[in-house]
């Protein structure tokens, strides 16, 4: 199937019973058994879901593998992730990453004696030096959050082969849309499902894809024994969300475009961070690994004082002033004190986010009206 069809068709198929063409929401927590043992391949609701499975098949299907786990967060998704690891074991990180992961590496599983090394992934070759016998996993993120940096997955994904490691790549900004991982040779990818797969701010929801089918039961078993599981509903919600995926996308991508290129030019505005520029450093990078640049960019403002970001943050009308990203509406988002608080200072500033770094989520609405509410915001 062309992308377009293989998103609104995967995963749905025509419930048996009914013949109801949207998967029901089966909201049971158990089911009954014939005998001991003898069933219809769903025991307890922790462990297997009809609804749940209709969008891991969904999940599997839009980026090309085999098999697709749903979780009931992002964070839950990564956790299960990290708990493949034992004490002692290390992964080498992107220094440029979400927030919500950095405080989960550094404040859960160090204590736990695992050990992370972040590091610049725009040059694939600078993961090297932290490669040992102790590595086990390698986590990235492009374009990461929220400097819109670009890490070369096909690049990447040759070293970790070579040294036999695990490579994780966090796909969410570019959405299966835009981007699919594994098909550059990575061995996992994940999603927080929240944003461009549900794509309507009303649910929470991860996401885990992979080929492996070894990898995939230990994940399943981690996410059964430690309960990351989403309801039927929220997996409903997903399910709906994916079917529309691609006209959000296209229009994501054409009203980032136009918001990235009016920032450039607005003699109050500083630098524009978005990957379709031509003159980004990983420009070619992105245009070859990905089918498009997004909604997801970030700017400064000349008047480099948080008194004037604050003002263009609390000024808009049409851009909600919130956490989270990838919704039909357009946010705006401050990631030194929101999504990006948990990261130290020092480190945020060694990485350039700066306290002034405004963060744009663009949204579906008419582009003449994004544009005038920037206008009126930034003055």
């Amino acid at each position: 199937m062309k992308l377009a069809t293989k998103i609104i068709h995967a995963g749905a198929e025509p419930d048996p019973s009914t013949g109801a063409v949207m998967t029901p929401i089966y909201q049971t927590s158990t089911f009954v058994q014939e005998a001991p043992g003898q069933h219809k391949g769903y025991e307890y609701a922790r462990s297997q879901n009809p609804t749940r499975f209709a969008l891991e098949r969904a999940f599997a299907a839009i980026e090309n593998a085999q098999f697709g786990l749903a979780f009931s967060s992002g964070v839950a998704a990564t956790d299960t992730v990290i708990k493949l690891l034992q004490p002692g074991d290390e992964v080498i990180a992107a220094s440029d990453m979400y927030g919500g992961t950095y405080r989960l590496f550094t404040k859960v599983y160090e204590k736990f004696g695992i050990r992370f090394h972040y590091v610049n992934m725009q040059q694939a070759e600078n993961i090297v030096p932290f490669v040992n016998g102790n590595t086990k996993l390698v986590w990235m993120e492009t374009p990461t959050n929220p400097l819109m940096n670009i890490a070369d997955i096909a690049a990447i994904a040759r070293i970790t082969k070579e040294h036999k490691l695990l490579l994780c790549v966090d796909n969410t900004f570019a959405s299966p849309y835009l981007q699919n991982p594994l098909d550059l040779g990575a061995d996992l990818v994940m999603h927080s499902a929240t944003k461009y797969l549900g794509g309507h701010s009303d649910v929470i929801q991860g996401a885990l894809m992979m080929n492996d089918v070894a990898l995939r039961d230990q994940l399943y078993f981690l996410q059964k024994s430690c309960g990351a599981v989403p309801g039927p509903q929220d997996c409903f919600l997903v399910l709906r969300g994916i079917k529309t995926l691609h006209v959000r996308m296209q229009r994501h991508c054409e009203n980032g475009e136009k918001v990235a290129h009016y920032l450039r030019n607005h003699p109050k505005v500083g630098k524009v961070y978005w990957c379709g520029f031509e003159d980004h450093p990983n420009y070619e990078i992105a245009k070859r690994q990905m089918r498009g640049f997004g909604g997801m960019l970030s700017f400064t403002l000349k008047d480099e004082s948080i008194e004037a970001a604050n003002k263009v943050l609390s000024s808009t009308t049409v851009f909600s002033l919130a956490e989270s990203l990838g919704g039909v509406e357009s946010l705006i988002n401050h990631p030194a004190s929101m999504t990006h608080a948990s990261i130290p200072r020092e480190e945020r500033l060694k990485n350039g986010l700066t306290d002034s770094l405004i963060r744009l989520s663009v949204g579906i609405e008419d582009i003449d009206d994004l544009i005038a509410d920037l206008k009126q915001a930034i003055g």
